[in-house]
């Protein structure tokens, strides 16, 4: 059993991968309060802490979790990308953007054999490409070989079109060069990945003029040709009604009943948190906490697990099981 330490965990979609794959997940780091309450009521034998990343030392990890520097088999770290995400304003100099610079001062303490880092795929995209470049370089610069891909998760069991960016790195002295798992399987429809789902209790309703361009909407379709009749634009509301026969599109963090979110293929209504799970590979018994919004802003940030499972295994089977071979 191979044993991950996780970064910027989010509600623990990544740390769930991990474990399908074989993983002991050690301990995790999380500062969004929403996220820490729902990663505890699934991950209750894994070390959580509520902490600001930049107070935390790689020493106090190590201590926490009983291993020493060069011990730990995967570090992995999602930090928040919305400063190079594609769906929002991609400024340079959005302050979010250094948070990896927190996850390559633990990665030079912890000194892990493995780390995985997922980010957007803007982040390989127009003027992102310096900060790429600056991110690439400073993990390398670490001590590790490093290789990135923008992997789609629908390719790996998961009913969403979800392209991310994963570096995966290998410490030098290892000497075994880092790879990714190729595509898995055939992306999956919204028909089957829904199959004998029962009908959601809770549900959110589009209102004012979302509800007008909700109306006019077909499956598959988005309100793009739409809003120019109704007023308004791409700012003002934005919403995607899926068809059954089509793979999900990618789930975003943010729902607003009068602006934006993903709309049920028949009913004039948001997908619920039992259909999200399933889009994004949680369990049916996965809980969310707090109100749907949040739930749904939980689920949209998250890795989806059967991605990181793929990620995992792949490095399991490929390098670690090479390194522990030799020990």
């Amino acid at each position: 059993m191979f044993t991950v330490v996780s970064t910027f965990c989010g509600c623990g979609g990544s740390s769930q991968g991990y474990k399908l794959a074989g993983g002991s997940v050690k301990l995790s780091i999380e500062w969004e309060q929403n996220a820490c309450d729902t990663y505890r009521l699934n991950h209750p034998n894994t070390i959580l802490l509520h902490r600001d990343i930049a107070t935390v030392t790689g020493n106090e990890l190590l201590n926490l979790i009983g291993l020493k520097a060069g011990e730990l088999d995967i570090l992995d770290g999602s930090p928040p990308c919305q400063g190079f995400s594609t769906m929002g304003k991609r400024q340079i100099e959005d302050p979010r953007n250094q948070l990896f610079q927190e996850y390559v001062r633990l990665l030079k303490e912890l000194k892990p054999k493995v780390f995985v880092m997922e980010n957007v795929s803007g982040l390989v995209k127009g003027k992102m490409k310096p900060v790429f470049v600056e991110i690439l370089t400073a993990l390398k610069g670490c001590g590790y070989q490093v290789k990135a891909r923008l992997m789609d998760a629908e390719y790996y069991g998961v009913p969403q079109r979800r392209k991310r960016v994963i570096f995966i790195g290998v410490c030098d002295d290892l000497g075994i060069s880092p790879s990714h798992p190729n595509p898995q399987s055939s992306p999956i429809n919204l028909r089957q990945a829904l199959k004998d789902l029962s009908t959601p209790l809770e549900v959110l309703r589009p209102k004012g003029k979302a509800l007008d361009l909700a109306t006019c909407l077909k499956a598959g379709q988005d309100g793009s040709e739409l809003r120019a009749s109704l007023g308004g634009s791409a700012r003002d509301y934005s919403l995607e009604r899926l068809a059954w026969h089509k793979v999900a599109p990618t789930i975003c963090k943010t729902i607003r009943p009068g602006q934006c979110g993903l709309l049920h293929p028949d009913e004039n209504r948001f997908l619920s948190t039992p259909e999200l799970k399933r889009i994004a590979s949680f369990p049916d018994d996965y809980q969310f906490v707090g109100s749907l919004e949040e739930q749904w802003a939980r689920i949209g940030n998250s890795v989806p697990p059967f991605l990181m499972k793929a990620i995992a295994s792949h490095i399991n089977e490929h390098i670690l099981s090479k390194v522990n071979s030799e020990l």
